[in-house]
């Protein structure tokens, strides 16, 4: 994830933006599905560029800025949060 690619992924063609957490036996791994018009941007926590992303779509009108405490918890059980739709 960089600039770059983040500058294709307008904030007003943003439909839905989904974070949700793997349970991946030991640890725990914290997702995002972003749903551009018909397309799934997917992406998580261990990629370069995670907080880039997660910074550019904290900009959306309405955007449960309390997502990562809600899908954190409880450790080692997979959750999912709805943070943002339009």
């Amino acid at each position: 994830m960089d600039t770059e690619l983040l500058s294709r992924l307008v904030l007003t063609d943003i439909d839905k933006v989904t974070f949700y957490k793997r349970d991946e036996i030991t640890t725990d791994l914290i997702c995002c599905d972003v749903v551009v018009r018909d397309a799934v941007w997917t992406s998580q926590e261990e990629i370069v560029g995670w907080d880039m992303l997660v910074s550019h779509i904290e900009g959306l009108p309405g955007f449960r800025h309390e997502w990562y405490e809600l899908v954190a918890q409880p450790a080692l059980e997979a959750s999912e949060i709805e943070a943002f739709s339009r």
